[in-house]
């Protein structure tokens, strides 16, 4: 079983991934530990020594002018939790709840947030032995930190709320009695460090974007049919149009995965054989030099999507390894009393990762339009109809369930820029960073329909224009993982079921790994 080294300054969004899709083991590092019984030592004795600390001798804020007798540190931490613990709306599902808990733990392993090495220990035996917080999604304005979420994993530390088990509820209490384990009582500041802080967004903002790679690593493979379907031309991907002309690292890789998904091919055309029959027609049927822009600019586009995608998963990376909480502690200096919870970077990137994931959504339904319109179609029927057209409406209704999530996916705008004050007005400039994300979760989700939609169409194209035999092997491999899942509309039918077949093979990237094993890894 893979290992996660938990330190607080390495954790990558795609190591996140493993702990929370494939349960990867999280092994915490000593000198991390170190770093967090350092900060806890420096803050006990300031408490100790009666010095003003927020949230450690004062209330939290617009109650900050409050002072809070010492005595009362275990309640004045559990207090917080339960307040806070204010969430509704459906749950995260596990992966999800586990890349909270996996963000929260590599925060506070950073080693400025003081609490005692053994909370952490805590958070790390949750992810190995399975317990995972039921977490809600709504609730976080993504300022203060995720506060209403990650007050829901908090109260299972206290051994209150609820943790899932097969994805549903149930009472945290008997859980950690099954495994044998005592309830925290939590100490100076660890109700605040657990829920101050942007865990919530970046644990499933990461998981997000990881996905989203895959997603763009697939529209390339569904691309790569649809051109050998249409007999596009190779000569929008050869490497000097990118490397030498326009080097936009995501151009650059859409551009070679696309020549890798698409070698072996005798579908494709030269520019050089475009050329040359377009010099001989002399009034036959036209000869077009360049195809469309959704066939030509695959590289543009999606290259401009994964570049998105790369600075969203570097913003989430120094997320990750961040002390998002307040107040921090460093050796030998003033306690730093400031902002690091807000997310408004997470925000942005999240935020940017909705318009590209639109955009990329975009692309494919356009493509789908070329396959079914018969002027656009290099001679392929109407609607790609097997039988008698008008009789038969073959593919025409395939296309409304992904023209229509296009425009549902536009209708999703930015969360970033819909501050609203709360908190008396303490918090008067809010990121509203997990609604980015869920944003962009569920841009995500729609696209694997829109891109099973281009799928289906691809294959039934390829079909009717005879072609599978020229197929290269990433074509023939995707073309056959298509039919293994959806037959060829010989007649009319209902094809929801099918579309829906498809998604879920996209979702779980099955295109990804049908086709690795012909090309090698696509970047």
């Amino acid at each position: 079983m893979t290992t996660v080294r938990i330190d607080g300054r390495t954790l990558r969004p795609a190591d996140l991934r493993a702990i929370a899709e494939d349960d990867a083991r999280c092994e915490v590092d000593p000198d991390a530990l170190t770093r967090v019984a350092a900060s806890r030592v420096q803050l006990e004795k300031l408490a100790q020594d009666d010095v003003p600390v927020y949230g450690v001798t004062t209330g939290y804020g617009e109650m900050v002018y409050h002072a809070v007798d010492a005595a009362h540190e275990t309640e004045l931490q559990t207090n917080l939790i339960r307040s806070h613990s204010t969430g509704v709306g459906p749950l995260f599902d596990r992966a999800e709840s586990r890349a909270i808990l996996g963000a929260r733990l590599n925060a506070l392993a950073r080693g400025y947030s003081a609490v005692r090495p053994e909370l952490v220990l805590r958070l790390a035996r949750y992810l190995d032995e399975g317990i995972t917080p039921a977490i809600p999604e709504i609730g976080s304005l993504g300022a203060s930190g995720d506060l209403t979420p990650l007050s829901h994993l908090a109260c299972t530390v206290i051994g209150e709320g609820y943790v899932l088990r097969d994805g549903r509820r149930v009472a945290t209490a008997e859980v950690l009695r099954e495994h044998g384990i005592e309830p925290l009582r939590l100490r100076y500041k660890e109700g605040l460090a657990l829920i101050n802080g942007t865990s919530a967004m970046t644990g499933v903002g990461s998981l997000v974007v990881c996905r989203a790679l895959d997603q763009v690593r697939q529209a390339e493979i569904v691309a790569a049919l649809v051109l050998e379907a249409l007999a596009a031309s190779a000569g929008p991907f050869v490497a000097q149009g990118h490397e030498l002309a326009k080097p936009h690292a995501g151009q650059i890789d859409s551009a070679v995965n696309i020549r890798a998904l698409t070698e072996g091919s005798a579908a494709l055309v030269s520019h050089a054989d475009l050329r040359t029959a377009a010099h001989r027609q002399r009034g036959g049927t036209p000869v077009y030099l360049q195809k469309a822009y959704s066939l030509r600019a695959i590289p543009q586009v999606l290259g401009a999507v994964r570049d998105t995608l790369a600075y969203a998963e570097r913003t989430l990376a120094t997320e990750l390894n961040s002390a998002n909480d307040n107040p921090l502690f460093f050796a030998d200096e003033e306690v730093f009393h400031g902002a690091n919870f807000h997310g408004q970077p997470v925000a942005f990137a999240l935020d940017y990762t909705t318009i590209a994931l639109t955009q990329l959504g975009v692309l494919s339904e356009r493509r789908t339009n070329r396959l079914l319109n018969r002027h656009l179609s290099d001679g392929l029927p109407e609607f790609l109809v097997a039988g008698q057209p008008g009789l038969h409406s073959g593919f025409a209704g395939a296309q409304y369930p992904a023209t229509a999530l296009v425009a549902e996916n536009r209708t999703i705008g930015p969360a970033s820029t819909q501050s609203i004050p709360a908190n008396g007005d303490n918090q008067d400039v809010v990121s509203m960073g997990l609604i980015s994300v869920r944003n962009a979760r569920r841009v995500l989700g729609n696209n694997n329909r829109i891109l099973a939609v281009e799928a289906l169409a691809a294959a039934q194209a390829v079909d009717l224009a005879g072609r599978h035999g020229r197929l290269g092997p990433a074509g023939r491999a995707t073309h056959d993982l298509i039919r293994s899942l959806s037959p060829a509309v010989e007649h009319d039918r209902s094809l929801g079921d099918d579309v829906e077949r498809v998604a879920a093979a996209l979702d779980r990237g099955e295109f990804l790994s049908r086709v690795s094993y012909l090309t090698g890894p696509l970047r």
